[in-house]
């Protein structure tokens, strides 16, 4: 498959401190990318909790790339940290948990802030042995859920973080059914524009629809694709980053 843009995965362009390292998983896969050179505060996270859990995130801290380079590195750390250590127990209440562990990133953005930096955050638990995901979003672009030939999206439950020292979230639990996937995408990629039409949620949910389930890189770098077909080849003017969680009819 060829691109007109130059894309990486993020393993690839980030430092090893910050690299998202891709785990693997029983029955799915899941799996990031991110376009080119870094313009603001996009990135996403992957911390394994134990055996049967596997926390990720895709996150965009407000502001460009150098002003909130600091910012960004305080939440990285903080979700590979405290993502883990929330949702460790087998036994936890998965939306408790992630709902403690939303409070410990908006403290974390906050703290390295030095005030208020909103950050919108979409950041899920899946559950292998459930095919479920308890997520949190932070005033993000709504995760898009696929499932039986339809797309159904997952709206905002809280706002982002960043903004007020004590913040209400909540944390639902969606299925990712065999033959299903999940994907996730910066907000740079619904509102590249082309003639000053942007790209758009429901090009999006069109694209994921007809895209093949065969693997997440390949969910993530179509919608990719699809917004350079769309923006043919204009200069991007802000990050664009997708994140899939693909479970395949078989293993």
């Amino acid at each position: 498959m060829k691109f007109g843009f130059r894309w990486t995965e993020s393993a690839a362009a980030a430092s090893a401190a910050t690299r998202a390292e891709t785990p693997e998983l029983a029955g799915a896969d899941i799996g990031g990318l991110v376009h080119g050179k870094r313009v603001g505060g996009d990135f996403y996270q992957f911390a394994r909790a134990n055996s049967r859990r596997v926390v990720f995130g895709l996150l965009d801290v407000a502001g460009d790339f150098v002003e909130n380079r600091g910012i960004v590195e305080a939440a990285r750390e903080t979700f590979r940290s405290m993502g883990p250590a929330f949702l460790a127990d087998d036994e936890v209440n998965e939306a408790d948990a992630m709902m403690e562990f939303c409070h410990a990133l908006n403290a974390s953005i906050r703290n390295a802030a030095k005030g208020i930096r909103s950050c919108a955050a979409f950041i899920g638990c899946y559950n292998e042995d459930l095919g479920t995901v308890c997520y949190v979003n932070a005033g993000h672009t709504p995760g898009l859920l696929r499932y039986d030939g339809d797309v159904s999206e997952l709206p905002a439950t809280g706002m982002p973080l960043g903004l007020f020292s004590a913040g209400t979230y909540e944390a639902p639990t969606a299925a990712v059914p065999r033959g299903g996937a999940l994907l996730l995408v910066s907000r740079g990629v619904v509102e590249a524009s082309q003639k000053r039409e942007e790209f758009g949620l429901q090009r999006l949910k069109e694209k994921f629809l007809s895209t093949p389930l065969t693997s997440a890189q390949s969910v993530a770098s179509a919608a990719l694709q699809a917004v350079e077909e769309f923006t043919q080849n204009a200069a991007v003017q802000n990050d664009l980053t997708t994140l899939a969680l693909v479970r395949p009819l078989r293993n």
